[in-house]
């Protein structure tokens, strides 16, 4: 049986289409490092569940690989880094703000 490993849960927030991330308190938050780092397995098949429900709210909720960070939980994942960094248009979103 493999080894469970650390997640998050992730989807797109329905109406924007931004990255979010479920946090301890059932809320979305577009910052990863905001996110709750879950470490056992049922525990994140419960709250996998819970983002699921949340249909008008997000959508392609899943769970991602994260590791325990300075500021938060941070991506294992290539993908799931260059889904912290939002949109590729230098103009939209989490990169509008970079400006």
């Amino acid at each position: 049986m493999a080894r469970f490993t650390p997640k998050v849960v992730t989807a797109n927030a329905l109406i924007e289409g931004d990255v979010v991330y479920l946090t301890a308190d059932n809320r979305w938050t577009r910052r990863h490092d905001e996110a709750e780092l879950i470490a056992d397995e049922a525990q994140a098949q419960m709250r996998l569940a819970h983002a699921v429900a949340q249909g008008n709210i997000v959508v392609g909720a899943y769970l991602a690989d994260a590791q325990t960070g300075q500021a938060g939980p941070e991506p294992t994942h290539f993908r799931e880094v260059f889904r912290t960094r939002g949109p590729s248009n230098y103009f939209l979103g989490k990169q509008a703000e970079l400006i």
